[in-house]
């Protein structure tokens, strides 16, 4: 049996992991207090700006943490078309529950639907970049935990949704932010915890990318989106600020014409 380092940096990538969830959480809440506010085109463009950045998180979380992974006795590769399989996994499952979410008039249909829909493709994600992982050895997995994992990340794509609809002032979205990330943390963790491997040791070369060839680059690259989206969307006008802009320009025209009038 092979010894599992989950965080071979120490508190780094563990902390910067969960840094990663909670910044993909509150901006997609964010788009998504955006989107409830909005109709039409609008609306949709909110709402796949949540998507990808909720989706964007729990991907790069799950990376992220994963650069601390390590196993003795054997090295890692990433098999590169599974690991952006995932990623793009992550994107679909969490955009369909945001539209149910957004779109829907049932509320409780759409968090249930949405909840479990989201749920089990952000599950999906993580177990499709742990298959995406090479090494020398087998790896089998504690069935008990596995199930586990798959609920936590259900009930914390319910409570990301509920959040969504219920959640609106700046306050309450980063503290509902940081639960979600510590919510989708402990999935993970759990996840990697049901994890055992029976190294057989051997000379051959692995196929794939090393974490750093690959997953680090790559994790950086979405890591700024998260951050460039932010600030788009922190400097973006509510629609509080658009409807009062309105109002105002509607009362200066009406000034201006009762003015003429006078004159």
């Amino acid at each position: 049996m092979g010894h599992l380092d989950h965080a071979a940096f120490g508190w780094l990538t563990p902390v910067l992991s969960y840094a990663m969830a909670c910044i993909g959480a509150a901006l997609g809440l964010r788009c998504t207090v955006r989107a409830l506010g909005a109709t039409g085109r609008s609306r949709r463009n909110w709402l796949v700006t949540a998507a990808s950045a909720i989706g964007t998180g729990i991907w790069t979380m799950h990376f992220v943490a994963m650069l601390g992974f390590g196993v003795g006795g054997t090295d890692i590769r990433y098999d590169v078309p599974l690991t952006v399989l995932s990623l793009l996994v992550a994107m679909v499952v969490v955009c369909a529950g945001v539209f149910a979410v957004g779109h829907s008039r049932g509320r409780t249909r759409a968090l249930l639907i949405g909840g479990l829909t989201t749920g089990l493709g952000v599950a999906s994600m993580h177990y499709l970049g742990m298959a995406a992982v090479r090494l020398h050895g087998d790896v089998t997995y504690d069935p008990m935990l596995v199930g586990l994992s798959v609920v936590i990340a259900v009930l914390a794509a319910t409570a990301a949704l509920w959040a969504a609809l219920d959640i609106k002032s700046p306050v309450a979205v980063t503290l509902a932010s940081l639960v979600m990330g510590a919510a989708v943390s402990s999935m993970h963790y759990t996840g990697m915890f049901a994890v055992h491997v029976q190294v057989t040791p051997s000379r051959e070369t692995l196929p794939g990318a090393t974490a750093m060839q690959f997953v680090f680059p790559l994790a950086v690259g979405l890591g700024s989106y998260l951050f460039l989206t932010s600030a788009f969307v922190a400097l973006s006008p509510t629609a509080g600020e658009h409807e009062a802009s309105a109002s105002a320009q509607r009362t200066e025209g009406t000034a201006g014409r009762r003015q003429a009038r006078t004159v």
